[in-house]
């Protein structure tokens, strides 16, 4: 599932992977309505299957380590983010 927000995508986005260790199921959605929620991001998308989520945000309103705290504080486990 790809999870938009109201903000358009633009050349001042910035993308990255993160990848979340241990999704069960239904872990995929609960992970990507939390990245949703930060303000500047602007698309989610998270494949269970290989546990990675891939986030286009607004670097001027959010950041990595604020979406990897997201994550942690959602109870899931977070690797390092990757820029895309």
């Amino acid at each position: 599932m790809d999870v938009g927000t109201d903000l358009e995508p633009s050349a001042k986005t910035q993308r990255i992977t993160l990848p979340i260790y241990d999704l069960v199921c239904g872990g995929g959605l609960i992970v990507e309505r939390v990245l949703t929620r930060p303000p500047g991001v602007v698309r989610v998308y998270v494949n269970p299957v290989i546990e990675m989520a891939y986030i286009e945000y607004d670097p001027k309103r959010t950041n990595p380590d604020q979406l990897v705290a997201v994550v942690e504080r959602a109870g899931f486990k977070a690797g390092p983010p990757s820029v895309r």
